[in-house]
């Protein structure tokens, strides 16, 4: 089992994040912002990732700090599990439909960090998630995973929709970009000889 503890402790926040790659979709996930369990519970059960977090951090001053650091711990945690990266796909992309809405990811592991995230979101909130955090939370991921992280809403009406179909498919996609490749074996997913 490819698996990575991370215990992330600053002045802001203490997380302590435990990752399988190649879970079952478990978790128990608690941050203090009840949208953002829903949206890392949906990463767990669509990545089939085993998840654990603990996180505090302090939402008496904003979320964003709590909601960044979980980026990058998680992030570093794949990071972590994926070890030399060596067999892996790399590279995973998404389509994935909830009602009206629909949604794209795509996440390359190749060790550049990059985001681009638009939602389409013009609701300040949805529940108790302050929307603009969505992007921070995945340029976070970016950064500790070193990767390319793409998500986009294509079209739709809810607001809860869209940022649960762009986890969904985030999910998705880095399912298969850590996914093992049995014809590439211990082969380094790069002709540069370097992830």
């Amino acid at each position: 089992m490819r698996r990575a503890v991370i215990d992330r402790r600053t002045t802001e926040t203490e997380i302590r994040l435990g990752l399988g790659l190649d879970g079952k979709g478990r978790y128990r996930v608690r941050t203090g912002i009840r949208f953002l369990d829903h949206m890392l519970e949906l990463v767990a059960r669509h990545g089939a990732f085993d998840l654990r977090i603990d996180a505090r951090g302090d939402l008496d001053v904003d979320q964003h700090h709590t909601v960044e650091d979980l980026g990058i711990a998680l992030g570093e945690a794949v990071s972590k599990a994926l070890g030399n990266r060596r067999g892996i796909n790399r590279a995973g992309y998404f389509v994935m439909p909830m009602d009206e809405t629909l949604a794209v990811a795509a996440v390359d592991l190749g060790g550049r960090p990059h985001t681009v995230v638009d939602l389409q979101v013009k609701l300040a909130r949805v529940g108790d998630l302050q929307t603009e955090l969505v992007h921070d939370f995945f340029e976070g991921f970016s950064i500790g995973a070193r990767a390319n992280v793409h998500v986009k809403v294509l079209y739709g009406r809810s607001s809860h929709h869209k940022i649960e179909a762009v986890f969904k498919a985030f999910a998705r996609a880095l399912r298969v970009a850590c996914a093992k490749d049995r014809r590439l074996a211990r082969m380094l997913p790069s002709t540069k000889g370097l992830l």
